[in-house]
């Protein structure tokens, strides 16, 4: 597992969307990129977080930047949750979960004595030059959306 440093730069990755088109990093050099993961469509937290980040994606385009979802989910399921919660934003499939794991965010988890891997939900700030300048790696949602749009505001004054 890579251990994803700030002030370096991000790892590079191209994943399908709900429409199975391949979105590549790359492609966003020049914007700013919110990255997070999240463990599965259409739970709880997963949807609060999705629908506050949707809540203020007009925000975030004002600063430059995008926002990327990234889970294990399939293409069509992303599409059916962005469907059922209006969604205004990208959704990635990571069915092997490789970028989840380059992005140290598939751990081992515990949970009524049982063991298994999993997502934790992570969220990466990347610059327009593509460098990781900020990260959560354990995020808890409530408040989360608007932590991270008071960080790329004040990291962009800075």
């Amino acid at each position: 597992m890579n251990k994803i440093q700030t002030e370096k730069p991000a790892l590079e990755f191209c994943l399908p969307d709900k429409d199975k088109n391949s979105i590549c990093l790359k492609d966003y050099r020049g914007k700013w990129v919110v990255l997070y993961f999240y463990p599965k469509d259409n739970t709880s937290g997963c949807t609060i977080e999705a629908i506050d980040f949707t809540n203020l994606i007009g925000e975030f385009e004002k600063k430059n930047a995008v926002v990327m979802g990234i889970s294990p989910d399939s293409p069509e399921s992303h599409c059916r949750f962005t469907d059922k919660h209006n969604l205004n934003l990208t959704l990635l499939s990571d069915k092997e979960h490789s970028v989840i794991e380059k992005y140290g965010a598939w751990v081992l988890k515990k949970m009524y004595g049982r063991e298994y891997y999993g997502v934790q939900r992570s969220t990466f700030i990347i610059d327009s030059d593509g460098k990781v300048v900020f990260m959560w790696p354990k995020v808890k949602v409530k408040g989360h959306v608007k932590e991270v749009f008071a960080k790329i505001t004040e990291l962009q004054q800075a």
